[in-house]
């Protein structure tokens, strides 16, 4: 599939990237757009664009893996969680994930989409051939980030749903689809970031 990629990067940094893009949120989205590139020409590509809407706004739109609250390391993510949770403002958190387990592992939130519980951590080590489950930390790696990204919307991974439940045919559900990730947290949010991201697209292919 053609794809101008001047025209996208100069629709979204008008769009979404209030008319600057940086060096390290341009290598994030080619990241992504590299792994696209391996799809089949007419793939869907309103999946392209709800993969990058989704990657925007799990990562406050740096465009690189983070960890869960941004935090610059795995120890102050920690301490973060442990200060919300104590004071009740983790109210959907029956039990604290992100503490580390008797091998010293933490499973928080990692990556372009938060990856966080072990048994995620081993469903994409399953999807993705990539050990996780012995070095979680390789979910902040950006080629690994982009696998689980695609792998999990994909494959409904996350949640049960996936790219097909909601961009099929004629078919669009740009607000319903943020079930793939997290029920209806910021749903029209990330809808506006998709619908934005895709009409970038349609510039880039040539308006298909």
């Amino acid at each position: 599939m053609h794809f101008n990629r001047d025209l996208f990067f100069k629709a979204v940094r008008a769009s979404l990237f209030d008319g600057a893009l940086s060096q390290k949120q341009t290598a994030g989205l080619s990241a992504i757009l590299d792994r696209w590139s391996r799809y089949p020409a007419g793939a869907d590509t309103r999946w392209l664009a709800y993969m990058l809407a989704t990657a925007h706004h799990e990562t406050g739109r740096t465009m690189q893996p983070v960890r869960e609250t941004l935090a610059a390391s795995d120890d102050r993510a920690i301490a973060i969680l442990d200060s919300a949770y104590r004071r009740g403002r983790l109210p959907s958190v029956s039990a604290p994930y992100w503490r580390r387990d008797a091998d010293g592992k933490s499973w928080l939130g990692r990556g372009l989409v938060q990856l966080t519980h072990k048994k995620n951590y081993q469903r994409m080590t399953e999807l993705t051939g990539i050990d996780l489950l012995a070095h979680p930390e390789r979910a902040m790696e950006m080629r690994v980030a982009v696998d689980i990204l695609f792998q999990g919307m994909e494959q409904g991974s996350f949640t049960g749903k996936r790219l097909a439940d909601y961009f099929s045919g004629g078919s669009s559900d740009w607000t319903g689809a943020r079930r793939i990730i997290n029920g209806r947290d910021r749903a029209a949010t990330v809808a506006r970031y998709g619908r934005d991201y895709h009409a970038a697209i349609r510039l880039a292919v040539g308006g298909t």
